[in-house]
Formats: structure tokens, sequence, C-alpha cells
């Protein structure tokens, strides 16, 4: 995997990691980026224009993975209550944010929280 350098960087690299899991797709609800698995997001990647600074939220439910996640400078758990459910946001623009393999890694995460066990099964299979 190629190292991504810089926010936007970082991003485009989350995105193009979880649009290649089976099923995703990309949508623009509420103006910004999120990808979808069964009509269901999984992960919220915001507005790349700049006039909102980056970051990226994902629902892990897995205690190690939301502990480290929470523990990344500037994280916290997403608001309109999606944080009590698991969803965390991680932002981009911070000294020390995590890089994108990490980034990646709770993406698939969050996507076997969501996907349909049929999907899931199909990303295990590759």
């Amino acid at each position: 995997m190629a190292k991504a350098t810089g926010p936007a960087a970082v991003r485009e690299r989350v995105r193009t990691f979880a649009l290649g899991l089976p099923g995703a797709a990309e949508e623009f609800p509420w103006g910004e980026s999120v990808i979808k698995v069964n009509k269901k997001v999984f992960v919220f990647l915001g507005v790349g224009d700049g006039s909102y600074p980056l970051g990226i939220t994902m629902k892990l439910v897995g205690p190690e993975a939301h502990a480290h996640a929470l523990s990344s400078p500037g994280a916290e758990p997403a608001g309109y209550g999606l944080g009590r459910s698991g969803w965390v946001r991680i932002p981009l623009e911070v000294a020390d944010a995590p890089r994108s393999d990490l980034l990646c890694d709770w993406t698939e995460e969050s996507y076997r929280v969501i996907a349909p066990k049929k999907l899931v099964a199909e990303l295990d299979g590759r």
C-alpha cells in the first residue's frame, strides 16, 4: 500500500479502499461523501472542498479498535447521537493523525459491522 501523506491524500486513500469493498457505493447526502453498503453508511468522509476540516467517521464496536480510535488526537464520539452506537469521528488535519493504513483497517471493521453476512463472506473469500 502506498503511503498517503497529507489529509486530502489520506482521505482519498480511505475512499478508494472503501469503494473496493464488496457492494460498496459512494453517495452524497447532505453534501458530503459517504460510502454505503446495502443502502447503509459504513464510513462518512465529509466534504473535500476545504469548507470544513477533513475527517472520517466510522462505526467501531470492537472495544480495542473503539478505544484506540478515541485515543487519536482530536477524535471524539460522532455527533447526532451516533457516538452512543460506536461511531467515532477522526480528524485528519491534526498533528499525529492516524495513518491511512490504520484508517483503512478501521474502515474495514466498520464495513464488517454494517454489511450483510453474504458480502462479508465474499470479502473473506478474497
